[in-house]
């Protein structure tokens, strides 16, 4: 049983610990994200009266009530760039000054979808936990939207990195639809109010959701030094599971980083959910094989592909008989006696009548269903009997001579490398086209997504302080206004309904476990059980069975012991009177000599007696008592 307590001790331990890390890590949570260096408190309701006095509780001595603590109302305030931008856009001002919105056509669609109509506004989200905080919403759905706006400059890729950051937020999930924003390319002949799915860009980066399909782009336009036809070129997928951003209705923070050593960095509320480097994780790759097949290399006719071919040399055995069959019937089998040859195995039901609606003419002549016979019941069987098939031992199949090494075998034929004409080598992908406007070109079949704090910058501190300021206060507005535990789990166990055999596990086991633990006692040693035997054996006791011992003679003494005990006081008596006898007179002699011959006897009696009390009382004869 101690293994059992152990196990349960430690089930319990590992549940206390769980439930206090996460107690203590949903806490510093809360603390890191309402760091009153970055929150506005208004504590207005945590002051004194006037008239309070501090030692109210000495003077009016009883039961006094606690009153929780007021909820503290985190003050908007719209966050400032300082430092280096190139542009930030808040939406507090309550107006979209700025940004202009496309009124061109989509080419190759249809005419009834062609134009990019879809409606947007400036304005507070629904659910909003900071009054006072406004952003951009994409109204309608099934319509293209396109809107942009000028940069404060021009973004040149030079020594600097690029930091893109801007908050999403699905307000009404998202079924089929993106919302990823584009870095137009600085061309001479832009124009945002023709701004297209066709306008070219530097980089398109964001979220982008369809079905199941969860994805992050990072996509930029890279342009061949050779031949200055543009390609873009794709990050690889993020490891991170991406599906919570677009269904938990929380305002998600989006950054990209790009720095001039080629490497980059996605990340979702500061945390890197891919990076990797321009020149190795992009898809196609920037720089193109050095080699290629050559297109004019054709393989030859007679080359032998073939590792394996049929032995020529092989001859079919003359006692190789294909036609054998793969079964026959056993010759050993023998009809069981009793068996009905005559009798069918079904008959038709007598009992059955024709319907009276039955016509001849159109449903034919009318026939009983079928049922067993029930002369075959008490039978072994029924109808015709035929022999069982067994396989056929003589049966080979058809014959097919070996395989063997193909002497002629030249391997898989490939064409041979030429170098590629089209080779280049850009060891510098990180210096792209400049850009200087930021758009959103989008479609989606899901309205009312919310975006703000748009921001621009080359210096990562810079983007830091916006988002502490910007989207750090949105979540901790968030963060405050969260459902309980309790609350988040039923949440989730709606969404996932397998959590339900979690959460019963999670609590049913430990239960179990308690009860076994109360309800088991302790299980007692037996005694230990001694053989009868001439041998020696160690008369060593446990401290329980000494205790026990006493009670243990009592109980086990009775008229055996009683019968014993009166023996021996009558043999001292006995002896007692020979010895006054020897000082008596002479006439009792004869008497003396009787008891003298009896004494032998009583004295072998005795004896006997004695050594079966030992043999009795001793531990090797003594039983295991019973509980």
């Amino acid at each position: 049983m101690s293994g059992g307590r152990l196990v349960v001790l430690l089930s319990l331990g590992l549940l206390c610990l769980s439930l206090s890390r996460g107690v203590s890590a949903h806490t510093d949570e809360e603390e890191d994200i309402m760091d009153p260096n970055d929150v506005d408190v208004e504590d207005e309701d945590l002051e004194l009266a006037p008239d309070q006095d501090l030692d109210q509780d000495e003077e009016e001595p009883g039961p006094t009530e606690t009153k929780a603590p007021p909820v503290p109302k985190v003050t908007y305030k719209a966050p400032e760039p300082r430092g280096e931008h190139y542009f930030a856009e808040s939406f507090d001002r309550d107006t979209m000054d700025g940004w202009v919105m496309s009124i061109a056509k989509k080419e190759d669609t249809d005419e009834d979808i062609a134009k990019y109509d879809g409606k947007w506004a400036v304005e507070e989200m629904r659910d909003s936990k900071l009054p006072g905080d406004k952003g951009l919403v994409l109204k309608s759905r099934a319509k293209h939207h396109a809107i942009s706006a000028q940069l404060l400059r021009p973004f040149s890729f030079t020594t600097k990195p690029l930091i893109v950051q801007y908050e999403v937020n699905f307000q009404s999930g998202i079924d089929c639809g993106g919302a990823y924003v584009k870095l137009l390319t600085q061309t001479p002949d832009l124009d945002l109010a023709q701004f297209v799915d066709k306008t070219p860009y530097t980089i398109m980066f964001g979220p982008d959701k369809c079905g199941e399909d969860y994805k992050l782009h990072f996509i930029f336009r890279h342009k061949n030094p050779k031949t200055g036809e543009v390609e873009e070129k794709h990050a690889k997928k993020p490891d991170a599971d991406l599906r919570t951003y677009y269904t938990d209705k929380k305002t998600h923070l989006y950054t990209l980083v790009l720095n001039p050593d080629n490497s980059f960095e996605v990340l979702v509320d500061q945390t890197v959910v891919n990076s990797g480097n321009l020149l190795t994780d992009m898809t196609p790759a920037v720089n193109p094989a050095a080699e290629i097949e050559d297109p004019d290399d054709h393989k030859p006719e007679d080359w032998d592909e073939r590792a394996k071919i049929q032995d020529p040399d092989a001859a079919k055995p003359e006692d190789w008989d294909e036609d054998a069959p793969a079964q026959i019937a056993d010759e050993a089998a023998v009809k069981p006696e009793g068996w009905l040859d005559d009798e069918p195995e079904y008959i038709g039901d007598p009992d059955a009548l024709k319907p009276d609606d039955w016509d001849e003419d159109m449903d034919g002549e009318w026939e009983a269903p079928q049922v067993p016979n029930p002369k075959c019941e008490s039978a072994p069987g029924c109808g015709e009997w035929k022999r069982p098939m067994v396989d056929n031992p003589n049966y080979k199949g058809k014959w097919k001579p070996p395989m063997i090494d193909n002497p002629n075998y030249q391997g898989v034929w490939k064409p041979r490398k030429i170098p590629n004409p089209a080779f280049f080598e850009d060891l510098q992908p990180f210096r792209m086209s400049s850009f200087s406007a930021v758009g959103l070109e989008l479609w989606s079949m899901t309205s009312d997504i919310f975006f703000d704090n748009f921001f621009i910058t080359d210096e990562r501190t810079t983007a830091e302080r916006w988002a502490s300021e910007g989207w750090a206060l949105k979540k901790s507005a968030e963060s405050a206004a969260e459902p309980g535990l309790a609350t988040q789990m039923l949440s989730a166990a709606e969404e996932r309904p397998w959590l339900w055999v979690v959460y019963v596990l999670t609590v049913a086991l430990p239960v179990v476990l308690i009860i076994v633990f109360c309800c088991t006692g302790k299980k007692k040693t037996p005694a230990t059980d001694y053989k009868k035997t001439d041998e020696p054996q160690p008369d060593v006791k446990d401290d329980e069975e000494e205790k026990e011992a006493p009670e243990e003679e009592e109980e086990k003494s009775g008229p055996a012991d009683e019968a014993e005990e009166a023996a021996t006081a009558a043999a001292e008596a006995d002896e007692a009177e020979g010895d006054d006898g020897a000082d008596g007179a002479d006439g009792a002699d004869g008497a003396e000599d009787e008891e003298k011959e009896e004494e032998p006897e009583k004295d072998a009696e005795d004896d006997e007696k004695q050594e079966e009390d030992t043999l009795r009382r001793s531990p090797r004869y003594r039983r295991p008592r019973k509980d």
